[in-house]
């Protein structure tokens, strides 16, 4: 872990370990996007938003398109960077044959976050009603790093965000990292795969 990270680091009045500011890495996967020279990425740029907006920074954004090892890749690159404390992926989560972001993602989960898209779903159900059964949003924990793994939509990005993750992020990235300090980055190869 760098001197930066561990300048970051602290504890709120209950005691609890945060990272504050967050480092944040958001993966847009989308395959008609991803042969655009110049996308628009409105999920992406609302993520960047809401982070930003509360004083964090956004240190990497990737575009891939809807492939399970292209979104897989991307994320594991992420997650073994250690200036990278928390990752946001948008797009694919829906249940149509090309959306694997969360086949992709939980694939690399050490520990899920089941709570996550419980609760996204029930905030979407207010705005969306029953569609909100179709979101398959999960989160969880990839190489010490929280993973949310969130709809395309600029809508859903931000609801996500305001609501759940902006607010929690810092202190998920404290408790999945209270056991790194002095590590240096991983290597993909190091990564392996089980």
């Amino acid at each position: 872990m760098t001197a930066d990270h561990d300048d970051r680091r602290s504890t709120d009045d209950h005691g609890h370990d945060l990272i504050n500011p967050l480092h944040v890495g958001i993966v847009t996967v989308s395959s008609s996007r991803a042969r655009e020279d110049d996308p628009d990425d409105p999920g992406g740029d609302t993520i960047r938003d809401c982070f930003e907006g509360d004083g964090h920074e956004v240190r990497a954004r990737l575009l891939v398109r809807d492939d399970y090892s292209a979104i897989r890749t991307a994320v594991r690159r992420l997650v073994a960077r250690q200036d990278i404390d928390v990752v946001c992926t948008t797009g694919g989560t829906g249940v149509t044959v090309d959306d694997v972001s969360p086949e992709a993602t939980s694939s690399l989960f050490e520990r899920e976050l089941p709570g996550f898209g419980e609760l996204f779903r029930s905030l979407s159900w207010d705005e969306v009603g029953t569609r909100a059964m179709a979101s398959r949003a999960t989160a969880g924990i990839a190489v010490n790093t929280p993973v949310f793994c969130l709809p395309g939509s600029k809508s859903a990005c931000e609801t996500a965000c305001e609501e759940l993750i902006v607010p929690e992020a810092p202190h998920l990235a404290g408790l999945a990292t209270r056991h790194r300090t002095g590590a240096t980055d991983q290597t993909l190869a190091e990564y392996r795969d089980e």
